[in-house]
């Protein structure tokens, strides 16, 4: 059966195991060498070159999960985007940027593309007549986040991929906080899908990675450029990664089934002044979220009202871990001008409407109630 017919939860556990020829075991062998013959064989491996058993096979899970011909497994989310990027801009390119996009890759941006000589516009909004507007006729390559971090908000990937196409530009979304399980950017048209595979795909809070999934074409450009860069995975990773990924639609489900039972909840309470969460009606893009997303994610934020410090509630949390990174089966709290966007300048993070109190909830597969009762005990604490 082609996994494209195949099930979410099919996917995730059988395509890209590794077979296991000589025992016939279970589960994905691991092949720990980095020195393979080069003599009579079909593909001369070698870790750099992205193709050892491990990575060749887990790169085919995620072309299936993200309905697209091929895909590459990286050292982090990082050196996923960054390979990306510097596989379709040159000097002299330009690059057209949302303007609501995860620190780590803005502070890239501002920080080496002004070495190379790229030139880059960060749009004033996120909407397809924002990103039309500063297009110009070296522009090479479009970049969207949806739903973004740690906003939330929504951009319309079918129109961005439209525009791409008339102006004959390569787009490209990171889809980490979707993840594939909640969004399919490939079907509507866009070019290039990245991950922080250590988000979803990981899903336990401890692998370190990133992935990119396009056409063969695309991913061709890609491989010639990281092959000289060198951020492949170690082949231990990449199992691990194959391994939690087997999981991973049970668990997003859960998770995101969670954030929408939590962003209700915490929409309704008096200490807190805002939600942000694409799956309430009071969202702005509700509407757009419903049409390119299969659920609302497992991400939200929010702020607490002006009389509560946003360091004092999360110190005083017993189960909510305030911790960096997101996406693992244990919920998380953060701040994002103290993590997430702590390179950015304070004008750059007001001028998108990151505030200091700002508070990024990762839910986890916990019982709603537990949550619940755990922000109860915090607020009731510091009051």
């Amino acid at each position: 059966m082609k996994a494209k017919k195949q099930g979410l939860n099919t996917i995730c556990t059988h395509v890209g195991e590794v077979p296991d020829d000589q025992f016939k075991g279970a589960i994905s062998p691991i092949y720990l060498s980095s020195s393979y013959q080069f003599m009579d064989v079909d593909v001369k491996r070698y870790p750099r070159y992205f193709n050892t058993p491990n990575q060749e096979y887990l790169a085919k899970k995620i072309a299936a999960l993200e309905f697209t011909e091929t895909a590459m497994i990286f050292g982090s989310g990082m050196a996923a985007i960054s390979h990306m990027f510097l596989a379709f801009l040159k000097s002299g390119d330009h690059i057209v940027v949302q303007n609501t996009l995860y620190g780590g890759t803005a502070n890239f941006i501002r920080e080496e593309f002004p070495k190379l000589n790229i030139e880059f516009t960060f749009t004033d909004g996120y909407k397809v007549e924002d990103f039309e507007a500063v297009i110009q006729p070296n522009t090479k390559l479009i970049h969207i986040e949806t739903p973004s971090n740690p906003l939330l908000t929504i951009t319309d990937i079918k129109a961005i991929a439209k525009l791409g196409k008339q102006n004959n530009i390569v787009t490209s979304i990171d889809n980490t906080f979707a993840s594939p399980v909640n969004q399919n950017p490939a079907q509507f048209g866009i070019d290039l899908i990245m991950h922080s595979a250590t988000k979803y795909f990981g899903g336990h809070s401890d692998i370190c990675a990133g992935a990119v999934a396009g056409s063969h074409e695309h991913m061709e450009k890609i491989w010639h450029v990281s092959k000289n860069y060198g951020g492949s995975l170690s082949d231990f990773t990449v199992w691990m990664l194959e391994r939690s990924m087997k999981t991973m639609g049970l668990r997003v489900k859960a998770q995101s089934k969670n954030a929408l039972k939590m962003a209700k909840w915490l929409d309704k309470q008096s200490f807190v002044k805002t939600v942000y969460y694409p799956g309430l009606k009071s969202h702005p893009e509700h509407k757009l979220a419903k049409l390119q997303m299969k659920s609302f994610g497992a991400m939200l934020s929010f702020e607490l009202i002006d009389s509560i410090n946003s360091d004092q509630f999360m110190k005083q949390l017993q189960l909510i871990k305030p911790s960096i990174s997101l996406a693992g089966v244990e919920s998380t709290i953060l701040s994002p001008t103290q993590t997430s966007h702590a390179l950015l300048t304070p004008e750059q993070r007001e001028a998108v409407g990151i505030s200091d109190g700002l508070i990024r909830f990762s839910l986890g597969i916990e019982e709603a109630k537990d949550l619940k009762q755990d922000i109860k005990q915090a607020i009731k604490t510091i009051q």
